[in-house]
């Protein structure tokens, strides 16, 4: 990736993922962040998965951030966006909350 578009993702990275590494470590150890997602073969949802991600990447510095660092900020930004563009009528409880949380977007915040 070139460092435009390192630049761009991790501007839109930040801006979009608006939850802490600890407040995202406390939401995936709920019931609520469990219980939603596809499965992605192991019991563990692809978004639940992409949460722990987030974690290791929202604690490294900017310079120690690599290739698949990137690759992955970048399908946070894609998903968030897509999935925010759905938003229900209430949002308070429900899945699709849920679903965006796991992927370090509150959108009660």
């Amino acid at each position: 990736m070139e460092d435009n578009k390192k630049k761009e993702v991790f501007e839109e990275f930040g801006d979009l993922v608006n939850m802490s590494p600890s407040e995202l470590e406390k939401w995936l150890e709920t019931d609520e962040s469990k219980s939603v997602g596809w499965d992605s073969g192991d019991g563990e949802s692809v978004g639940h998965k992409s949460g722990e991600k987030i974690i290791r990447i929202k604690r490294k510095k900017r310079s120690d951030l690599d290739e698949r660092d990137y690759e992955h900020m970048q399908k946070v930004v894609g998903y968030i966006k897509r999935h925010s563009a759905q938003r229900p009528e209430e949002v308070k409880g429900s899945n699709w909350a849920y679903s965006l949380k796991n992927w370090g977007h509150n959108p009660e915040k």
